[in-house]
């Protein structure tokens, strides 16, 4: 730190030049966060100060946090659900995974080593959850469908597993675990089943499609959504909801010096200005406003699919989301190629490896006319 304070010209010059470093979106095609709404920007100025993990000094925010939860158990199917804003759906899972321990060891005491059983295309905080909490994540095969294989998942149960974990929109082929076959395991072995649905969450319920993956389906007892994603709010504004309050009151420990005598979340100071941008986006959009948002993403995805295979490249499976994997040669040659020439960022599929691309609101139709026509030079020059 220097001794003596910059001035304000020079401190923003050195931010335009730090901010000049970062990418805009524009050819970003990897990506599941996107430019936040204006009305959610504009919100999360107003309550910069506001700090969630003092309840009791900021009861407008927290009152409006309320009312994000409300609106997203009615968009889940559980108007009565609970929860809380987390940062994300790393955050979420985790906190998830935390309540099924607690609630699974104090239910079976004889549990040494618990257990959950994942899709292998769980996201890599699932990997973290293994290293912070000491729970044993095991990953269940997929189907050529790049679903969760149900009869994998219930060989991996046993006598030390305390849940399961279903996908609604994974990150690397935007698919959707049968939720429904992974529910009615659930409950026949009595498991608590939690739902990432971090980036699906605010797409499946607004398609023409539907998806059975919420609270609708009876053996749910959690989901991970997040409002930074496709509900268009601010960084960071996760959400994670249970269908009851048990499965928050677990995690409550002692607050003795706050407004508040305990607390459920997992961090201490939370970003009221975070809660109030999702309030904000939801209430300016609605539903019909994320309804053609999902529209003109899924009208992108589309394109993309139609673009592809004119010039032979053929998807991995038909989209599901907005979310795109080809069947390029040398994926890995193919991205570098994208990056070095022509500026696009994309990523790679795991297993099968495949080009990714994630079609978010800050895409246009020019710009995906550009990537097919630098896509075809760069697959021609292999």
């Amino acid at each position: 730190m220097n001794e003596q304070g910059l001035s304000e010209k020079k401190i923003f010059s050195l931010l335009k030049g730090a901010k000049s470093e970062d990418m805009d979106y524009y050819k970003v095609l990897s990506s599941m966060c996107t430019h936040p709404h204006r009305i959610a920007l504009e919100a999360h100025r107003l309550f910069l100060e506001a700090n969630l993990g003092d309840l009791g000094l900021f009861p407008g925010t927290h009152g409006l946090e309320n009312e994000v939860i409300k609106m997203l158990g009615e968009l889940l199917h559980a108007p009565m659900a609970c929860g809380y804003l987390t940062t994300g759906g790393t955050e979420s899972n985790i906190q998830a995974v935390r309540a099924m321990k607690n609630l699974g060891v104090a239910r079976r005491p004889h549990i040494k080593t618990p257990n959950i059983v994942v899709p292998d295309s769980a996201h890599f905080s699932f990997d973290k959850v293994a290293n912070m909490l000491g729970v044993e994540v095991r990953r269940a095969a997929l189907t050529p469908e790049f679903q969760v294989d149900i009869a994998c998942m219930e060989k991996l149960i046993d006598e030390e597993s305390v849940g399961l974990v279903g996908i609604a929109g994974n990150t690397e082929f935007g698919q959707v675990d049968p939720i429904e076959e992974i529910s009615e395991l659930a409950l026949e072995r009595e498991l608590f089943l939690h739902i990432d649905a971090a980036f699906g969450g605010f797409v499946l319920p607004f398609m023409e499609k539907t998806y059975p993956f919420d609270f609708d389906i009876k053996g749910v007892t959690s989901i991970a959504i997040d409002p930074h994603k496709m509900g268009l709010s601010t960084i960071p504004s996760g959400a994670l909801l249970a269908r009851s309050p048990v499965f928050l009151d677990c995690l409550r420990v002692d607050t003795p010096y706050l407004t508040t005598k305990t607390q459920s979340t997992l961090t201490g100071t939370r970003s009221g200005a975070a809660a109030v941008a999702t309030y904000a986006v939801m209430k300016y959009l609605g539903r019909e406003g994320y309804r053609k948002s999902v529209e003109y993403c899924m009208t992108l995805t589309g394109a993309v699919i139609k673009g592809a295979r004119e010039i032979g490249i053929e998807p991995l499976l038909e989209p599901v989301m907005n979310v795109v994997a080809l069947a390029v040669p040398e994926p890995d040659r193919v991205r570098e190629t994208l990056l070095d020439k022509f500026g696009w960022h994309v990523s790679i599929t795991r297993k099968p490896r495949g080009l990714r691309l994630v079609l978010m609101p800050h895409t246009s139709p020019e710009d995906i006319d550009e990537f097919l026509k630098d896509l075809k030079t760069v697959v021609e020059g292999l």
